[in-house]
């Protein structure tokens, strides 16, 4: 189940420990149609009956599929970003962070692979969360990378850009052996764990491609 995360319109967002229960019950059982389907052939019905909710408690919390999918999308975006916090610690080195942060969003993935859909449909249906999920996710990183260039572990001259690089990076790596499969690659025929992977990218970004 995905965590509780953004929900909706101020004057929709319930005041109840029921309440909440329903919409996660909605964003739950949203995820999984969208997943399935796609924005345009899920339907607000289907996603109730997922949800085991009456179709009028929908528009309780929700004016339409559209504000629905808004709403999930921030809530999955919230929940990546909340994954890799939760998977840092104090004491880590900058490397030791952006190895911790990869290895939880892969592990995410994996529990979630319809964000990888659901995200991708954003930029033709929300094109504005769709930015800002993006967006978010690289500031963060950028964040980190300074840190790490002010403590002396990184160079001083990491910035926005390099941010939009390691998320890329990151992003596919998930998308080929997250989504598409956990498979081996060409140097082995067995499985790569998310901790196998992330410590993978690690290297890449801690010796780049070039011998030394």
């Amino acid at each position: 189940m995905i965590s509780a995360g953004t929900g909706t319109a101020d004057d929709k967002t319930p005041r109840t420990e029921r309440g909440r229960r329903t919409l996660r019950k909605l964003l739950d059982a949203s995820a999984i149609e969208f997943g399935e389907k796609g924005f345009h052939e899920a339907s607000v019905s289907s996603i109730t009956r997922r949800a085991g909710v009456a179709l009028g408690t929908f528009y309780t919390y929700f004016d339409s599929k559209d504000a629905l999918f808004r709403a999930l999308v921030r809530d999955m975006s919230g929940n990546v970003m909340s994954s890799a916090r939760s998977a840092l610690a104090k004491d880590m080195g900058a490397l030791e962070i952006e190895e911790a942060a990869l290895a939880a969003f892969l592990r995410f993935a994996r529990e979630h692979k319809e964000i990888y859909r659901i995200i991708d449909e954003a930029e033709f249906v929300d094109p504005a969360s769709y930015r800002t999920h993006y967006e978010t996710i690289a500031s963060r990183i950028a964040s980190r990378l300074e840190a790490g260039g002010q403590s002396g572990e990184l160079r001083s001259d990491l910035g926005e850009l390099e941010a939009w690089a390691v998320m890329g990076m990151n992003v596919f790596v998930g998308l080929r052996y997250v989504v598409w499969g956990e498979e081996g690659d060409a140097n082995g025929d067995k499985p790569l764990s998310p901790d196998q992977i992330a410590s993978r990218v690690n290297r890449l970004l801690a010796n780049g491609v070039a011998p030394r």
